[in-house]
């Protein structure tokens, strides 16, 4: 990516010609603003870091022209600076911050929920991860969400849209989750799992999740389980942080595979909103360069 000028001569081997790319850029001087010739980021990035409410592991490339002078270094440093973490999401369950926003919730649940948090939380100056609840609830990214209706389990089979009196939609309930051993499902209290295409647009378990209320379970080892199920695609496209507006084509397996393709939409914004401020200091220093220069004329 560094040298997208330099092309492979057909009658070049692919190994020969990564070595002449070697050769070329250990030659290339630091300060080199060749327009024919890119600086090259590469970031591994955990969505939950900047603010989506979902663990998704990838990598991000940004390339910028030679020539722009971009402080490449600078640009690193920030994108790779995480803005949420997961400890600072201890630290707001166990301070009470983080039950405010979800009032209802019953209080064996919320200890349930405490017991999980290491004894020993590291301090950092992080905004909380955000949660499968906070997305639920309306509270996924910067902008407040109305909450999402209940999804009444009683009627998964009739696939209704549970969204209608709020206007909203793609809010519609699917019968036949399940839960077995390598098929775990989401946690209320977690950012959601990796959202997936899957296999024809059918996701695994981390398009099912845990829901507050118990049955009797006699195969459970306390007689009792947590009932769980599928995610609306709605649901989904808000870990996803698409805003309610945004609809998929298709049905619910296209929906959803549409959505297991995409990029969370805060975590694009953040890095075209990072990339934009380079160009613009970039640019800017460039003219303040100009100015010194006529200045001393």
């Amino acid at each position: 990516m560094q040298l997208p000028h330099q092309e492979r001569k057909d009658s070049t081997r692919w190994q020969d010609h990564d070595s002449q790319l070697r050769k070329i850029l250990a030659s290339l001087p630091d300060n080199d603003s060749d327009s024919d010739h890119y600086k090259v980021i590469v970031v591994p990035v955990n969505a939950a870091d900047y603010g989506v409410p979902q663990v998704r592991n990838r990598v991000v490339i940004v390339a910028f022209r030679a020539d722009l002078g971009v402080d490449v270094e600078a640009f690193e440093k920030d994108v790779k600076t995480p803005r949420y973490s997961e400890a600072a999401l201890f630290r707001s369950i166990r301070n009470g911050k983080y039950w405010r926003k979800h009032s209802t919730v019953h209080p064996d649940v919320r200890a349930r929920v405490e017991a999980r948090i290491p004894k020993v939380v590291k301090e950092d100056d992080c905004l909380p991860w955000r949660t499968l609840r906070d997305a639920i609830g309306g509270f996924g990214t910067d902008t407040k969400l109305p909450a999402l209706p209940e999804v009444d389990l009683e009627r998964l089979d009739e696939k209704v849209n549970f969204g209608e009196s709020a206007k909203i939609e793609h809010h519609i309930g699917w019968p036949g989750a399940r839960i077995y051993k390598g098929h775990t499902p989401n946690e209320l209290d977690r950012p959601a799992k990796t959202v997936k295409a899957g296999v024809h647009g059918v996701p695994g378990g981390e398009s099912v999740m845990l829901l507050d209320d118990q049955v009797a379970d006699p195969g459970s080892p306390d007689g009792w389980t947590y009932q769980h199920r599928y995610m609306t695609v709605r649901e989904t496209a808000r870990v996803m942080t698409f805003p309610d507006e945004w609809l998929g084509s298709g049905p619910r397996g296209e929906q959803m595979r549409q959505l297991g393709n995409a990029v969370p939409v805060v975590l694009g914004e953040f890095f075209a909103s990072a990339v934009a401020a380079a160009l613009t200091t970039a640019e800017a220093s460039k003219t303040d360069a100009s100015d010194v220069l006529v200045s001393t004329h």
